[in-house]
Protein backbone atom coordinates (compact mmCIF):
# COMPACT_ATOMS: atom_id res chain seq x y z
CA UNK A 1 0.00 0.00 0.00
CA UNK A 2 1.42 3.38 -0.64
CA UNK A 3 2.30 5.71 1.60
CA UNK A 4 -0.09 8.48 2.88
CA UNK A 5 -0.56 11.48 1.52
CA UNK A 6 -0.75 14.68 3.58
CA UNK A 7 -2.57 17.40 1.52
CA UNK A 8 -3.03 19.96 4.79
CA UNK A 9 0.42 21.76 4.27
CA UNK A 10 0.49 21.80 0.45
CA UNK A 11 -3.68 23.34 0.36
CA UNK A 12 -2.44 25.88 3.36
CA UNK A 13 0.81 27.33 0.98
CA UNK A 14 -1.82 27.18 -2.01
CA UNK A 15 -3.51 29.54 0.02
CA UNK A 16 -1.28 31.66 1.27
CA UNK A 17 0.21 32.64 -2.35
CA UNK A 18 -3.49 33.43 -3.25
CA UNK A 19 -4.17 35.56 -0.20
CA UNK A 20 -0.59 36.88 -1.27
CA UNK A 21 -1.44 37.55 -5.02
CA UNK A 22 -4.92 39.27 -4.57
CA UNK A 23 -3.44 41.51 -1.40
CA UNK A 24 -1.10 42.66 -4.19
CA UNK A 25 -3.77 43.90 -6.56
CA UNK A 26 -4.41 47.20 -6.99
CA UNK A 27 -8.62 47.09 -5.41
CA UNK A 28 -9.02 43.85 -3.83
CA UNK A 29 -13.26 42.80 -3.20
CA UNK A 30 -13.68 41.71 0.29
CA UNK A 31 -16.27 39.45 -0.80
CA UNK A 32 -13.26 37.48 -3.01
CA UNK A 33 -11.28 37.97 -0.18
CA UNK A 34 -13.76 35.97 2.12
CA UNK A 35 -14.16 33.65 -0.29
CA UNK A 36 -10.39 32.22 -0.27
CA UNK A 37 -10.31 32.40 3.36
CA UNK A 38 -13.52 30.31 3.17
CA UNK A 39 -12.85 26.70 2.93
CA UNK A 40 -15.00 26.31 -0.06
CA UNK A 41 -15.33 22.30 0.38
CA UNK A 42 -15.73 22.39 4.27
CA UNK A 43 -16.93 18.31 5.38
CA UNK A 44 -19.96 18.01 7.63
CA UNK A 45 -20.06 15.41 9.81
CA UNK A 46 -22.64 14.25 12.29
CA UNK A 47 -22.19 12.59 15.67
CA UNK A 48 -24.76 10.71 17.39
CA UNK A 49 -24.16 10.14 21.48
CA UNK A 50 -26.04 10.34 23.99
CA UNK A 51 -23.43 11.45 26.38
CA UNK A 52 -23.07 14.97 26.33
CA UNK A 53 -19.09 15.46 27.14
CA UNK A 54 -18.63 13.26 24.16
CA UNK A 55 -20.60 14.88 21.87
CA UNK A 56 -18.59 18.17 22.61
CA UNK A 57 -15.40 16.25 23.05
CA UNK A 58 -15.63 15.57 19.35
CA UNK A 59 -17.01 18.49 18.02
CA UNK A 60 -14.52 20.47 19.24
CA UNK A 61 -11.50 17.96 17.89
CA UNK A 62 -13.21 18.27 14.56
CA UNK A 63 -14.10 21.78 14.49
CA UNK A 64 -10.44 22.26 15.22
CA UNK A 65 -9.60 20.09 12.14
CA UNK A 66 -11.63 22.80 10.02
CA UNK A 67 -14.75 20.31 9.96
CA UNK A 68 -18.85 21.60 10.25
CA UNK A 69 -20.29 19.40 13.04
CA UNK A 70 -23.78 18.85 13.81
CA UNK A 71 -24.81 16.51 17.14
CA UNK A 72 -27.84 14.89 17.90
CA UNK A 73 -28.45 12.92 21.28
CA UNK A 74 -30.64 10.21 19.95
CA UNK A 75 -32.50 8.51 17.08
CA UNK A 76 -35.21 11.39 17.23
CA UNK A 77 -32.83 14.31 17.34
CA UNK A 78 -31.10 12.50 14.01
CA UNK A 79 -34.40 12.87 12.27
CA UNK A 80 -34.21 16.74 13.07
CA UNK A 81 -30.75 17.02 11.77
CA UNK A 82 -31.12 15.04 8.13
CA UNK A 83 -33.88 17.08 6.61
CA UNK A 84 -31.22 20.32 7.24
CA UNK A 85 -27.89 19.02 6.52
CA UNK A 86 -25.49 17.86 3.48
CA UNK A 87 -23.61 15.21 5.50
CA UNK A 88 -20.24 13.64 4.76
CA UNK A 89 -19.42 11.19 7.40
CA UNK A 90 -21.95 9.54 10.81
CA UNK A 91 -20.05 8.93 13.99
CA UNK A 92 -22.26 7.13 15.95
CA UNK A 93 -22.32 5.43 19.58
CA UNK A 94 -24.13 1.59 20.14
CA UNK A 95 -25.60 2.79 23.47
CA UNK A 96 -28.39 4.86 22.60
CA UNK A 97 -31.83 5.50 23.97
CA UNK A 98 -35.03 3.88 22.32
CA UNK A 99 -33.33 3.26 19.14
CA UNK A 100 -29.98 1.87 19.61
CA UNK A 101 -26.70 2.44 17.57
CA UNK A 102 -26.89 -1.21 15.39
CA UNK A 103 -30.59 -0.33 14.26
CA UNK A 104 -29.89 3.11 13.36
CA UNK A 105 -26.85 1.87 10.79
CA UNK A 106 -28.90 -0.46 9.68
CA UNK A 107 -32.00 1.99 9.16
CA UNK A 108 -29.57 4.54 7.28
CA UNK A 109 -27.96 1.85 5.58
CA UNK A 110 -31.50 0.79 3.95
CA UNK A 111 -32.11 4.70 3.13
CA UNK A 112 -30.84 5.51 -0.81
CA UNK A 113 -29.81 9.47 -0.17
CA UNK A 114 -28.10 7.97 3.45
CA UNK A 115 -26.49 4.60 2.53
CA UNK A 116 -23.51 6.03 0.77
CA UNK A 117 -22.66 7.77 3.54
CA UNK A 118 -19.21 6.04 6.39
CA UNK A 119 -20.23 5.32 9.51
CA UNK A 120 -17.82 5.03 12.24
CA UNK A 121 -18.94 3.51 15.46
CA UNK A 122 -17.43 4.84 18.80
CA UNK A 123 -18.49 2.82 21.84
CA UNK A 124 -17.75 1.38 24.97
CA UNK A 125 -19.18 -2.04 23.98
CA UNK A 126 -16.10 -3.54 22.62
CA UNK A 127 -16.50 -7.51 22.49
CA UNK A 128 -15.59 -8.97 19.41
CA UNK A 129 -19.66 -9.82 19.31
CA UNK A 130 -20.58 -5.92 19.57
CA UNK A 131 -17.52 -5.05 16.74
CA UNK A 132 -18.95 -7.78 14.31
CA UNK A 133 -22.56 -6.69 14.72
CA UNK A 134 -21.51 -3.16 14.10
CA UNK A 135 -19.56 -4.32 10.63
CA UNK A 136 -22.69 -6.23 9.98
CA UNK A 137 -25.36 -3.58 10.37
CA UNK A 138 -23.15 -1.65 7.82
CA UNK A 139 -20.50 0.36 9.94
CA UNK A 140 -17.47 1.30 8.35
CA UNK A 141 -14.96 1.16 11.29
CA UNK A 142 -15.59 0.94 14.71
CA UNK A 143 -13.58 2.20 17.67
CA UNK A 144 -13.84 1.61 21.22
CA UNK A 145 -13.71 4.16 24.05
CA UNK A 146 -12.02 5.80 25.53
CA UNK A 147 -10.92 7.07 21.69
CA UNK A 148 -7.34 8.05 20.93
CA UNK A 149 -7.43 11.37 19.48
CA UNK A 150 -5.18 10.73 16.86
CA UNK A 151 -6.53 7.60 15.48
CA UNK A 152 -10.12 9.09 15.46
CA UNK A 153 -9.29 12.04 13.02
CA UNK A 154 -6.98 9.68 11.01
CA UNK A 155 -9.09 7.62 10.67
CA UNK A 156 -11.98 10.07 9.45
CA UNK A 157 -9.96 11.71 7.36
CA UNK A 158 -9.27 8.13 5.48
CA UNK A 159 -13.20 7.68 5.35
CA UNK A 160 -14.09 11.48 4.15
CA UNK A 161 -11.24 11.15 1.52
CA UNK A 162 -12.17 7.79 0.05
CA UNK A 163 -15.90 9.11 0.00
CA UNK A 164 -14.61 12.07 -2.11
Amino acid sequence: MGKKINTKSLVEKIDKITKERISKGKVVSLSEYRKVNEKQDTMTLLVIDDDESIRQALKRIFEGEGYKVITAKDGSELSEVLDDAALDLIILDVGLPWVNGYELCELMKENSDLKHLPIIFVSGKTSKEDIKRGFEAGADDYIKKPFDVEQIKKTVRTLVRLRG
